[in-house]
């Protein structure tokens, strides 16, 4: 980056944290008087910097439209798309991606799992908000005031004996995930089918999409699927990364591993499998790159879950 570059920009940092005179960009970026002012010159005459009254200056108006522009031009579900691909590859799990509108949350992706049991859920549809591993993380980043608001407005439907029982319990839960970082959903919309979840954080901060990985425990237990759960987190880390205009990294490579590699083998079940494999991570065969099929109700393909909104 050249000299002159360089020094620009890093000037608007300096005025983020608030108005600052031509002396204190001077005594920052370590240059003369004359060599600041050319450069907040410059910065002005593109609307990037205005000079108040007083004579100092600070963030102007057009750098505030840029950034607005350009967090409202990010599409996360096609941002996404490929991380989920890479996950369903490396776990053969079904992944789901989820944001919150108008106080529901709802599918925008997913990414079907290999085995024959299959999971009947659709994109664009409402899942079961008080129970699901990506409602838990999207609600627990809400301000605290909109936080009891949207829970105290929400029914608790009893789908097994581990669904959220109440508006009381589902704040201790959300409060877990808050600290955590992470959700799992364990049998509370249907008893056979678990999840494990990890936020995608967009470029302030925020949880801006969930990102899950679920499996009925036919195929591997909750235990075994929440071993896999550092590499859901890393995946989504790496979505947030992209998202943020950072170079993502491979989910493999986004990050320390976690206390149980995710790629460690992984204790065979006690039970059949529907393909006679051992649980945890499948084979790696042709990467799909086709949307998720949304299967009908009744499919020879989908024996086990006939729930349309599968916890995740």
């Amino acid at each position: 980056m050249s000299q002159t570059v360089d020094r620009a920009l890093r000037i608007l940092p300096l005025l983020a944290e608030g108005p600052a005179g031509l002396e204190q960009v001077a005594a920052r970026l370590e240059v003369h008087k004359s060599t600041a002012l050319r450069l907040l010159r410059t910065l002005r005459e593109h609307g990037l910097v205005y000079r108040q009254q007083d004579q100092r200056y600070r963030l102007g108006a057009r750098l505030f439209a840029l950034a607005q522009q350009a967090v409202e031009a990010l599409d996360i579900r096609e941002t996404a798309r490929p991380h989920l691909l890479d996950l369903n590859e490396e776990t053969g799990h079904t992944v789901h991606l989820a944001v919150y509108e108008q106080g529901e949350v709802v599918y925008i992706d997913k990414v079907d799992s290999r085995y024959p049991v299959r999971m009947y859920s659709r994109i664009g549809r409402p899942v079961a908000i008080t129970v699901a591993a990506v409602a838990k993380l999207l609600l627990a980043d809400l301000p605290e005031p909109q936080r009891r608001e949207a829970v105290a407005r929400l029914e608790y439907p009893r789908y097994t004996p581990r669904s959220t029982p109440d508006a009381a319990a589902y704040l201790a839960e959300l409060a877990r995930v808050r600290e955590q970082g992470w959700a799992e959903d364990r049998g509370g919309h249907e008893e056979s089918i678990n999840c494990v979840a990890a936020p995608v954080r967009g470029p302030d901060g925020r949880v801006w999409a969930a990102l899950s990985l679920s499996a009925p425990d036919v195929v591997v237990t909750a235990d075994e699927l929440s071993r896999l759960r550092p590499l859901v987190q890393r995946t989504a880390e790496a979505v947030g990364r992209e998202l943020c205009g950072a170079d993502p990294r491979p989910p493999h490579q986004a990050g320390p591993p976690g206390p149980a590699s995710p790629l460690s083998p992984v204790p065979a079940p006690s039970r059949a499998l529907p393909s006679g494999r051992s649980a945890g991570l499948a084979p790696r065969p042709r990467r799909d790159a086709r949307p998720a099929r949304n299967l009908p109700a009744g499919s020879p393909a989908v024996p086990h879950s006939t729930s349309e909104d599968p916890p995740s």
